[in-house]
């Protein structure tokens, strides 16, 4: 099964070939009216959801519930500026830890009794 020199030229000349043509066709794709239509449209359809969403935004900003909002907003930063949040943060969190140290002791204690148990009901006298 040896090839010759002349099959492996052609081999390569082959995928030299096919490379030429895949770039070729992308290119044409790229170039294509269809694609430039598609790009055009969603282009178009992406201002168009921008425009809308800033008309939305504004007009919920100027609505009671924006303004609701806003305040509420406006108190939780005060509320955090003056450290009343971080430290409820805080002592949510550390009882949150706390918690889940105290069941996984629990678990813990729980599994080391009947690994004991285990061990003392295989044992023979």
């Amino acid at each position: 099964m040896n090839e010759s020199p002349h099959e492996e030229g052609d081999l390569a000349e082959e995928f030299r070939q096919l490379g030429k043509n895949l770039v070729d066709t992308l290119r044409l794709a790229w170039d294509s009216p269809a694609r430039k239509r598609l790009h055009n449209e969603i282009e178009a359809g992406l201002t168009e959801i921008a425009a809308s969403l800033k008309k939305e935004a504004d007009e919920f900003r100027a609505s009671a519930s924006g303004q609701q909002l806003k305040e509420e907003i406006d108190d939780i930063k005060r509320r955090w500026g003056s450290g009343e949040a971080e430290a409820k943060a805080r002592q949510e969190l550390m009882n949150a830890i706390r918690m889940a140290n105290d069941e996984l002791k629990n678990w813990a204690e729980k599994w080391q009794k009947n690994a004991e148990s285990e061990n003392q009901g295989s044992e023979t006298p």
